[in-house]
């Protein structure tokens, strides 16, 4: 698969697919219901997606709120049989479009699409002046056909939206946040050195920090846990916070992983949170932490266990 960052200067074998159109962060049931939209049999399918996210452009400082890195959106992308991936770059000029130049411009001129499809909530344009109707009224002008997906309902008759699975996060709740995805919500980094701390006490830890991942709520999780690359998933325990008990700092997510005695240093680790246990607390010793800890553990292994 092909990801490309520009609509402009593409090559003629990346011209003509059927586009599925949106932002797609964490590529949930919603979204995948545009992606089947845009699979025609006359044109290959290809995804068009913003890059960064249009909110992170315009409201720089709001607190991290990716479901996926872009890395992982495209391989789920690509698992969903993507032929390409079209970066757009949102930045001052592309916010500044009207919704005739962002067609003319972007899909008629740079991508040069065949056919475009969307959610029925899509906006686009200077000030989210165009909608799906009056994309599909611009597409008719330009040339190329334009499908608008109707609502999916997730759980309880609720919108399959990225916004939704968020709030499940921030709540606490990775299993509600599983039902709208489709599987665990996985975050992702580099495995750093931390204060280990945690090997004196008998729970060496690996340490990821999430940047611009959305942060879930701060305890401790049920997990399962890979070294990107390989198809082992290990189950485990980990806390992510800010270590009240032992100093305060930035959030970290703290892995520990069950009858796993490597050094990954470096490596790039994912971490599936499949429940959550407790909150993070202050507790009035180390001993009086390590004994919760043990207890997070068996409660981990059991829960694990019974999700088999």
């Amino acid at each position: 698969m092909a990801v490309h960052a520009d609509y402009r200067n593409l090559p003629a074998s990346a011209r003509g697919y059927s586009v599925a159109l949106g932002n797609f962060d964490g590529v949930h049931p919603g979204h995948r219901a545009v992606i089947d939209a845009a699979r025609v049999e006359a044109h290959p399918l290809g995804v068009a997606t913003f890059e960064p996210p249009p909110r992170a452009f315009f409201r720089p400082n709001d607190p991290p709120f990716r479901l996926y890195r872009p890395a992982r959106r495209n391989a789920r992308l690509v698992e969903l049989g993507a032929k390409a991936v079209f970066e757009l770059p949102f930045n001052a000029q592309m916010a500044s479009m009207t919704d005739e130049e962002f067609c003319r411009e972007v899909l008629h001129d740079g991508l040069g699409v065949a056919h475009v499809a969307v959610g029925f909530d899509f906006r686009f344009g200077r000030g989210r002046m165009g909608d799906a109707d009056r994309l599909s009224s611009l597409g008719r002008s330009f040339g190329f056909d334009v499908t608008i997906v109707e609502k999916v309902e997730g759980p309880e008759a609720i919108k399959a939206s990225s916004t939704a699975i968020r709030e499940a996060l921030i709540a606490g709740d990775p299993q509600r946040a599983a039902e709208m995805l489709g599987h665990d919500w996985i975050a992702d980094g580099h495995v750093e050195a931390g204060e280990k701390r945690g090997r004196t006490i008998g729970f060496p830890t690996a340490n990821i920090r999430l940047g611009t991942l959305i942060h879930p709520r701060h305890g401790v999780y049920a997990v399962r846990a890979r070294i990107a690359g390989t198809g082992e998933w290990m189950d485990g325990v980990a806390n992510f916070g800010r270590t009240p008990t032992t100093g305060l700092r930035d959030p970290l997510l703290e892995t520990f992983i069950f009858d796993f005695d490597r050094d990954i240093y470096g490596q790039f680790l994912e971490v599936a949170l499949v429940h959550y246990l407790r909150p993070e607390v202050h507790f009035p010793s180390l001993d009086a932490m390590v004994e919760q800890m043990h207890k997070d553990k068996a409660e981990a292994r059991r829960l694990l266990s019974a999700a088999r």
